[in-house]
């Protein structure tokens, strides 16, 4: 039975170029607040376990820039040329007495954090590549922000005491550009593990929680710093890999439905929110007709054109081959309609003027 969903959907939506599996987070509907983290947790947990020496090769995958060089985030200058750049492969660490002589495997929740324990130790989703030198300045301490830097690295990412209210120990600070990457890394650590100790060490975590002052910072970091398409291409090269995914980059609003204040929405509306972003409709307003297309059609999606008083003018269907279809609107009169858009797991309303 095909259900409609009637939500006006004002949550931040996806980027149109996600590609989350068909029924993936199906277990997740309906839950909310520590429901919803204990069902997200049972769905990503058991993901396949990369040896440690496989990680250099997964680089090459997860963490390419469009040149081809290695993605590092402790490098990388978004504003301007890289200070340096690295080659996939001959560029692995290896000794080394400065910045840009080579590049490791950054466990960016340090392992002494969790002790070195597996899985924790080779997932993809915390492990990047960057210098060896920025991920040896910074060690194992927390991330955090820094106002009068000890050291400071090319890019500018800092080393020093903490400004955030809460801790005020030596952290490391990134560039404003990969604060959201991060923090979405923590929290999917957060989520996954949540049944592990992250905690031994300097840790930002409390057991597989974290510690209120850095839950705080991280939210802050994800709201600051949007997802970016960096971030989904790897999400997806992460899941070819070890078959699972961060939901915080599919779905962006988790961070305050599991963490913040939010944790009373329902995670359907988050669902929804996704058909709503992967359909276009164009032109709008229109006059004869409207062609809707979908970006990311991995089942049939239902059609209706709705008037405002609830009556069905017109239905059928887009299909997962054709990824788009053309509503007919010249024989009805000016004003307000409803496109309903919806199939088994998603639903999302579209409001077309007719001229």
């Amino acid at each position: 039975m095909k259900r409609f969903f009637w939500i006006l959907l004002v949550m931040g939506s996806l980027s149109l170029t996600a590609q989350v599996p068909a029924s993936y987070y199906q277990t997740a509907v309906n839950k909310h607040g520590y429901a919803l983290r204990v069902a997200l947790h049972n769905i990503i947990k058991n993901h396949s376990q990369e040896s440690y020496s496989a990680l250099w090769s997964d680089f090459y995958s997860t963490d390419a820039r469009p040149d081809g060089k290695v993605w590092d985030i402790y490098s990388d200058n978004p504003n301007g040329q890289a200070p340096y750049l690295y080659n996939f492969g001959t560029d692995q660490c290896g000794n080394y007495n400065s910045e840009g002589d080579c590049y490791n495997r950054e466990h960016s929740v340090p392992k002494s954090w969790f002790n070195d324990a597996t899985p924790m130790y080779t997932d993809l989703f915390h492990i990047y590549p960057t210098d060896g030198w920025v991920n040896n300045k910074r060690g194992n301490l927390p991330l955090g922000e820094v106002n009068n830097p000890s050291w400071t690295s090319l890019n500018g990412s800092k080393v020093g005491s903490c400004s955030v209210s809460g801790y005020s120990g030596q952290a490391f600070e990134p560039i404003d550009a990969y604060k959201g990457d991060l923090a979405r890394t923590y929290l999917y650590m957060a989520v996954c593990y949540m049944d592990k100790n992250l905690g031994y060490d300097q840790s930002m975590y409390d057991g597989g929680s974290l510690k209120p002052w850095a839950l705080q910072m991280l939210l802050a970091w994800c709201a600051e710093d949007p997802v970016s398409q960096k971030e989904i291409d790897r999400n997806n090269a992460v899941y070819a890999i070890q078959h699972n995914r961060n939901p915080f980059i599919d779905f962006p609003q988790l961070a305050n439905m599991i963490f913040g204040s939010d944790t009373l929405v329902n995670f359907q509306t988050a669902l929804d929110d996704y058909l709503f972003a992967v359909c276009t409709v164009f032109p709008n307003p229109a006059t004869d007709y409207v062609h809707v297309t979908v970006s990311d059609t991995y089942e049939p999606i239902q059609c209706s054109l709705v008037s405002l008083t609830g009556q069905i003018l017109w239905t059928s269907t887009i299909s997962e081959e054709d990824g788009n279809i053309t509503v007919p609107l010249d024989p009805l009169p000016k004003g307000v309609y409803l496109l309903h858009l919806y199939n088994d797991q998603h639903g999302a309303i579209k409001k077309i003027v007719k001229q």
